[in-house]
């Protein structure tokens, strides 16, 4: 990997002041994919006690937007036209684990999938699929 996309995953992890108050981490990426995690505390659960659901799908979306730039060109970045969704189980345990992966990346458009699991247990549980569309854009 390119030391700009590196430095891009960096810096969207890093500058995403929403993302950080949540106490996302970057884990771990490279060209293509991504993985971020997150410990989970009473303030991030919904009223059944949960995780609530928007924690879910923000860190799938940013962790999508990671994988995703780790493949533009180093004058462009990413940032999400579309977001899908599916929660499979209520999510509830100590952290939150997502794996990121690019499916297709274009000119102007990349397509990206996550997988949100937690560890329940001695288990780790999938939690949530979600798939994302980027547009790639000029680098602010």
């Amino acid at each position: 990997m390119s030391d700009p996309n590196r430095n891009l995953v960096e810096q969207i992890f890093q500058r995403a002041r929403f993302v950080t108050s949540l106490g996302i981490k970057l884990v771990s990426f490279d060209w293509g994919w991504c993985e971020t995690t997150l410990h989970v505390s009473e303030d991030l659960s919904q009223q059944h006690g949960f995780v609530h659901a928007g924690v879910v799908m923000t860190i799938a979306d940013h962790s999508c937007g990671g994988a995703a730039a780790s493949m533009v060109p180093a004058d462009k970045d990413v940032i999400t036209v579309e977001n899908k969704t599916s929660f499979l189980r209520p999510a509830s345990g100590s952290s939150l684990y997502c794996r990121a992966k690019v499916i297709r990346a274009g000119k102007s458009l990349v397509f990206a999938e996550a997988e949100v699991t937690m560890i329940r247990g001695d288990l780790r549980v999938l939690i949530a699929k979600s798939s994302s569309t980027l547009a790639v854009v000029p680098l602010r």
